[in-house]
Protein backbone atom coordinates (compact mmCIF):
# COMPACT_ATOMS: atom_id res chain seq x y z
CA UNK A 1 0.00 0.00 0.00
CA UNK A 2 0.81 3.68 -0.58
CA UNK A 3 1.48 5.74 2.82
CA UNK A 4 1.48 9.23 3.06
CA UNK A 5 3.15 10.92 6.61
CA UNK A 6 3.76 13.67 8.54
CA UNK A 7 7.67 14.12 9.37
CA UNK A 8 9.43 16.32 11.58
CA UNK A 9 13.20 16.81 12.58
CA UNK A 10 15.64 18.88 13.65
CA UNK A 11 17.96 19.76 10.51
CA UNK A 12 20.89 20.75 13.24
CA UNK A 13 23.43 17.22 12.35
CA UNK A 14 21.37 16.60 8.67
CA UNK A 15 23.25 17.39 5.33
CA UNK A 16 19.43 18.09 4.52
CA UNK A 17 16.42 16.19 3.42
CA UNK A 18 17.24 14.51 0.36
CA UNK A 19 19.41 11.24 0.30
CA UNK A 20 23.26 11.94 0.38
CA UNK A 21 26.15 9.25 -0.27
CA UNK A 22 28.33 10.16 2.05
CA UNK A 23 26.23 12.25 5.37
CA UNK A 24 23.75 12.17 6.89
CA UNK A 25 20.07 12.83 5.52
CA UNK A 26 16.56 13.09 6.87
CA UNK A 27 15.44 10.81 3.56
CA UNK A 28 17.94 8.52 4.02
CA UNK A 29 17.08 7.53 7.93
CA UNK A 30 13.36 6.95 7.35
CA UNK A 31 14.51 4.40 4.59
CA UNK A 32 16.78 2.67 6.68
CA UNK A 33 14.23 2.27 9.73
CA UNK A 34 11.09 1.68 7.25
CA UNK A 35 13.13 -1.02 5.40
CA UNK A 36 14.49 -2.77 8.75
CA UNK A 37 10.81 -2.69 10.23
CA UNK A 38 9.23 -3.70 6.58
CA UNK A 39 11.81 -6.28 5.64
CA UNK A 40 12.27 -4.68 2.46
CA UNK A 41 13.99 -1.70 0.82
CA UNK A 42 11.70 0.99 0.97
CA UNK A 43 11.74 4.86 -0.84
CA UNK A 44 10.61 7.97 0.31
CA UNK A 45 9.61 10.85 -1.40
CA UNK A 46 9.13 14.22 0.27
CA UNK A 47 7.09 17.47 -0.50
CA UNK A 48 10.34 19.64 -0.21
CA UNK A 49 14.10 19.17 -0.03
CA UNK A 50 14.93 20.84 2.69
CA UNK A 51 18.75 22.29 3.40
CA UNK A 52 21.32 21.18 5.55
CA UNK A 53 20.49 22.59 8.90
CA UNK A 54 16.92 23.83 8.33
CA UNK A 55 14.26 22.01 10.60
CA UNK A 56 10.25 20.64 10.05
CA UNK A 57 7.44 20.54 11.94
CA UNK A 58 5.39 19.61 8.71
CA UNK A 59 7.06 18.06 6.55
CA UNK A 60 4.94 15.03 3.74
CA UNK A 61 6.30 11.66 2.40
CA UNK A 62 4.99 9.42 0.61
CA UNK A 63 6.00 5.30 0.25
CA UNK A 64 5.41 2.38 -0.32
CA UNK A 65 5.15 -0.92 1.82
CA UNK A 66 4.21 -4.37 2.44
CA UNK A 67 2.75 -4.07 5.64
CA UNK A 68 0.25 -6.97 7.42
CA UNK A 69 -0.33 -5.07 11.25
CA UNK A 70 -2.11 -1.71 11.77
CA UNK A 71 -0.82 1.79 11.28
CA UNK A 72 -0.68 2.61 14.60
CA UNK A 73 1.91 -0.71 15.03
CA UNK A 74 4.46 0.84 12.16
CA UNK A 75 4.23 4.55 13.61
CA UNK A 76 5.43 3.46 16.90
CA UNK A 77 7.92 1.28 15.15
CA UNK A 78 9.45 3.87 13.17
CA UNK A 79 9.96 6.23 15.72
CA UNK A 80 11.59 3.51 18.06
CA UNK A 81 13.93 3.02 14.99
CA UNK A 82 14.34 6.15 13.93
CA UNK A 83 16.85 8.33 15.64
CA UNK A 84 16.12 11.19 18.41
CA UNK A 85 16.03 14.18 16.18
CA UNK A 86 13.46 12.49 13.20
CA UNK A 87 9.73 11.93 14.20
CA UNK A 88 6.65 10.07 12.07
CA UNK A 89 3.96 12.42 14.04
CA UNK A 90 1.03 11.18 11.64
CA UNK A 91 0.70 8.13 8.92
CA UNK A 92 -2.66 7.27 7.12
CA UNK A 93 -2.90 5.02 4.02
CA UNK A 94 -3.69 7.70 0.58
CA UNK A 95 -4.03 7.30 -3.26
CA UNK A 96 -1.25 5.11 -5.05
CA UNK A 97 -0.44 8.13 -7.49
CA UNK A 98 -0.05 10.37 -4.35
CA UNK A 99 3.13 12.67 -5.05
CA UNK A 100 4.47 15.03 -2.12
CA UNK A 101 5.62 17.30 -4.17
CA UNK A 102 3.91 17.23 -7.59
CA UNK A 103 0.25 17.52 -5.55
CA UNK A 104 1.11 20.30 -3.10
CA UNK A 105 -0.49 23.48 -3.67
CA UNK A 106 1.18 25.49 -1.23
CA UNK A 107 4.10 24.84 1.29
CA UNK A 108 4.38 27.14 4.61
CA UNK A 109 8.13 28.41 5.98
CA UNK A 110 8.91 30.26 9.46
CA UNK A 111 11.67 32.04 9.75
CA UNK A 112 12.89 32.97 13.72
CA UNK A 113 14.81 35.79 14.85
CA UNK A 114 15.52 36.89 18.37
CA UNK A 115 17.20 40.24 18.76
CA UNK A 116 19.89 40.11 21.83
CA UNK A 117 23.21 41.43 22.73
CA UNK A 118 24.25 38.33 24.40
CA UNK A 119 23.90 34.88 22.91
CA UNK A 120 21.15 32.48 23.97
CA UNK A 121 22.65 29.22 23.86
CA UNK A 122 19.58 27.32 25.05
CA UNK A 123 17.81 28.38 21.36
CA UNK A 124 20.81 29.01 19.46
CA UNK A 125 19.67 25.89 17.40
CA UNK A 126 16.23 27.39 16.37
CA UNK A 127 16.76 31.12 15.94
CA UNK A 128 18.82 33.72 13.88
CA UNK A 129 20.26 36.05 17.25
CA UNK A 130 21.07 39.50 15.82
CA UNK A 131 22.66 42.16 17.58
CA UNK A 132 20.54 44.87 16.22
CA UNK A 133 17.89 46.39 16.88
CA UNK A 134 14.82 46.34 13.44
CA UNK A 135 12.69 48.91 12.53
CA UNK A 136 9.16 46.64 12.26
CA UNK A 137 7.73 49.03 10.54
CA UNK A 138 10.38 49.40 7.92
CA UNK A 139 10.44 45.18 7.69
CA UNK A 140 6.59 45.51 7.20
CA UNK A 141 6.56 48.19 4.06
CA UNK A 142 9.16 45.88 2.72
CA UNK A 143 7.34 42.63 3.18
CA UNK A 144 4.35 44.04 0.83
CA UNK A 145 6.47 44.03 -2.21
CA UNK A 146 6.36 39.62 -2.11
CA UNK A 147 3.09 39.22 -1.91
CA UNK A 148 1.46 37.81 -5.39
CA UNK A 149 3.23 36.68 -8.96
CA UNK A 150 7.00 37.61 -9.22
CA UNK A 151 10.11 36.58 -10.45
CA UNK A 152 12.20 35.32 -7.86
CA UNK A 153 15.53 35.07 -9.55
CA UNK A 154 17.53 37.52 -7.41
CA UNK A 155 16.38 35.67 -4.21
CA UNK A 156 17.46 32.02 -5.36
CA UNK A 157 17.65 29.06 -7.74
CA UNK A 158 15.05 27.09 -9.60
CA UNK A 159 15.80 23.46 -7.91
CA UNK A 160 14.49 22.08 -10.70
CA UNK A 161 14.57 23.44 -14.81
CA UNK A 162 15.25 27.03 -14.90
CA UNK A 163 12.02 29.16 -14.15
CA UNK A 164 12.19 31.24 -11.62
CA UNK A 165 8.43 32.62 -10.90
CA UNK A 166 6.18 31.90 -7.99
CA UNK A 167 3.28 33.11 -6.46
CA UNK A 168 3.57 33.97 -2.38
CA UNK A 169 0.43 33.99 -1.30
CA UNK A 170 1.20 35.43 2.15
CA UNK A 171 4.04 36.86 4.19
CA UNK A 172 4.13 38.77 7.67
CA UNK A 173 5.81 39.34 10.65
CA UNK A 174 4.46 38.33 14.33
CA UNK A 175 5.91 38.54 17.48
CA UNK A 176 6.83 41.38 20.02
CA UNK A 177 9.86 42.17 22.31
CA UNK A 178 12.48 41.25 20.02
CA UNK A 179 11.01 37.94 19.35
CA UNK A 180 10.39 38.07 15.31
CA UNK A 181 8.52 35.46 13.22
CA UNK A 182 8.44 35.91 9.68
CA UNK A 183 5.75 33.46 8.22
CA UNK A 184 5.57 33.03 4.33
CA UNK A 185 3.47 30.66 2.02
CA UNK A 186 3.92 29.84 -1.72
CA UNK A 187 3.09 27.71 -4.10
CA UNK A 188 6.44 26.75 -4.37
CA UNK A 189 9.98 28.11 -3.28
CA UNK A 190 13.25 28.44 -5.21
CA UNK A 191 16.62 27.06 -3.71
CA UNK A 192 17.61 29.55 -0.35
CA UNK A 193 14.94 32.17 -1.48
CA UNK A 194 12.67 32.24 1.76
CA UNK A 195 16.83 32.66 3.76
CA UNK A 196 18.24 35.77 0.89
CA UNK A 197 14.41 37.04 1.83
CA UNK A 198 14.82 37.34 5.29
CA UNK A 199 18.52 38.17 4.96
CA UNK A 200 17.35 41.45 2.75
CA UNK A 201 14.69 42.08 5.07
CA UNK A 202 17.08 42.36 8.08
CA UNK A 203 19.22 44.65 6.09
CA UNK A 204 16.15 46.88 5.73
CA UNK A 205 14.84 46.88 8.94
CA UNK A 206 18.71 47.42 10.30
CA UNK A 207 18.69 50.91 7.86
CA UNK A 208 21.45 49.63 5.34
CA UNK A 209 18.08 49.30 2.80
CA UNK A 210 15.03 50.97 1.79
CA UNK A 211 12.06 49.48 2.21
CA UNK A 212 10.86 50.25 -1.73
CA UNK A 213 14.59 48.99 -2.51
CA UNK A 214 13.13 45.29 -2.24
CA UNK A 215 10.79 46.33 -4.97
CA UNK A 216 13.91 47.26 -7.09
CA UNK A 217 15.35 44.03 -6.19
CA UNK A 218 12.49 41.92 -7.51
CA UNK A 219 11.51 43.69 -10.88
CA UNK A 220 14.88 43.89 -11.66
CA UNK A 221 16.06 40.49 -10.61
CA UNK A 222 19.01 41.60 -9.34
CA UNK A 223 20.90 39.20 -7.33
CA UNK A 224 24.06 41.65 -6.92
CA UNK A 225 22.21 43.68 -4.10
CA UNK A 226 21.29 41.05 -2.35
CA UNK A 227 24.05 40.10 0.10
CA UNK A 228 24.07 36.34 1.92
CA UNK A 229 21.35 33.78 3.31
CA UNK A 230 19.98 34.22 6.75
CA UNK A 231 21.23 31.53 8.48
CA UNK A 232 19.77 27.78 8.02
CA UNK A 233 19.10 27.14 11.89
CA UNK A 234 16.18 29.59 11.91
CA UNK A 235 13.92 28.19 8.98
CA UNK A 236 11.16 25.50 9.40
CA UNK A 237 9.44 23.52 6.89
CA UNK A 238 5.55 23.92 8.74
CA UNK A 239 2.84 22.89 6.69
CA UNK A 240 2.39 21.12 2.80
CA UNK A 241 -1.16 22.35 1.70
CA UNK A 242 -3.06 20.06 -0.50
Amino acid sequence: MRLRATIAYDGTDFHGFQRQTNARSVQGELEVAFGRICGHAVTVVGAGRTDAGVHATGQVIAFDVAWRHTLDDLQRAANSELPDDVAVVDLAPCEPGFHPRYDARSRVYEYRITETSVRRPLTRRYEWQVNLRLDRAAIQRATQWLIGEHDFAAFGSAPYGDVTVRHVMRAEWNGEDGQWRFTIEANAFLFRMVRRIVATLVRVGSGQLDPDEVKEILTNRDARRVKGAAPACGLCLTQVNY
